[in-house]
This record gives C-alpha cells, sequence and structure tokens, in this order.
C-alpha cells in the first residue's frame, strides 16, 4: 500500500485572506503589548483589518481573517483554549453574526464607522454574555455595562474613521501599472 498524497490548490483568495489574516495577527499581538488602563478594554485594532476585508471582499473572507486572527493570536500570546481565548472567541462570534446582517444595511446611511461602532457593541456583547454564564455567575457582572459600552462607541468610531480611511485612500490609488509592451 502506497501511502497518499492531497495537494491542496491555493487561489489568490486564501493569499488574499492570509495575507490580510497575517496583519490582523500582527495588530492582535502589538495591542496585547499595549498596557489596558481596564483589564478587557482594548483599542481591537485588528478589526480594522476585518471591517476594510468585509467592504471590499465582503462577510466570507472577513470571517476567515477574523477567526484565523483569534485562533493564531490565541497561538501566539500562549492563551489558545484559556478564558481569554474563549472571551475573544464569543466577540468575535457576536461581531460576526452582526456583520452578516450590517453587510446588507444600506451604504448611505451605514458607512465603515457604523458598521464598525454595531461590532464593537456585539463584540463586548458576546464577551459579557460569556462572562457571566462561565466566568462570573452573577449579575453584577453588568454594572461593567456602562464602561464596556463607553470603550465599544469609542474605540468602534475609530476603527471605524481609521478603516474608512484606508478605504478611500485605497479606491484613490491608481493601482498597478499596466505592463509595458516590447
Amino acid at each position: 500500500m502506497t501511502p497518499s498524497t492531497i495537494e491542496l490548490v491555493v487561489t489568490e483568495d486564501d493569499r488574499r485572506i492570509a495575507r490580510y489574516a497575517a496583519a490582523a495577527i500582527a495588530l492582535t499581538v502589538a495591542e496585547a503589548a499595549l498596557p489596558s488602563p481596564l483589564p478587557g478594554v482594548k483599542p481591537g485594532l485588528a478589526n480594522i483589518i476585518v471591517l476594510v476585508v468585509l467592504m471590499r471582499y465582503g462577510w466570507r473572507d472577513a470571517a476567515w481573517v477574523s477567526v484565523l486572527r483569534v485562533l493564531a493570536g490565541g497561538l501566539l500570546l500562549g492563551q489558545l483554549f484559556a478564558p481569554g481565548f474563549f472571551l475573544a472567541l464569543a466577540g468575535a462570534a457576536g461581531s460576526l453574526a452582526v456583520l452578516a446582517v450590517a453587510v446588507h444595511l444600506p451604504r448611505c446611511w451605514f458607512g465603515a464607522v457604523a458598521i464598525s461602532v454595531l461590532a464593537a457593541f456585539a463584540h463586548i456583547g458576546g464577551q459579557l454574555l460569556l462572562a457571566r454564564l462561565w466566568l462570573v455567575p452573577h449579575d453584577g457582572v453588568f454594572y461593567l455595562v456602562p464602561v464596556f459600552a463607553t470603550a465599544a462607541l469609542v474605540f468602534g468610531t475609530v476603527n471605524g474613521l481609521v478603516a474608512a480611511r484606508l478605504l478611500a485612500a485605497a479606491a484613490l490609488s491608481p493601482g498597478p501599472a499596466p505592463p509595458e509592451s516590447a
């Protein structure tokens, strides 16, 4: 019996998702080094990448980037399958659920900033829900909602503005030069 080989065909979509996921993972690792004024309050810089991917390529690609970021970030930071990993996964799942709906909202009213704020609130909501159900089985965890909601509003707005700026810059850039004819 001979061993069989499985050959995976790598597409340009796969390469693009890998590049964006690598950028999101790098931002996740860099953000972990930043001091936090309160435990669990982080700017969510990697969400800028997820938002750009959502607006340019759609929900499927954004979901891949988000999931890869959470898995690789947990692995690189030594938190894979620790409570922080599951909180990040719950936040990403909540955010992706809202993004699945938000992508169908009218772009004239729901641009990058509005979608980013919605996703930030969903992220915090998913994390608080998991924390309440698993880590802190007491309703006292909900006393933190105003603090986390304020952080979601501020960081969601800032991340949305950065993503909108990146999207506008990408729309204005001329792109690669056409090949010269011989």
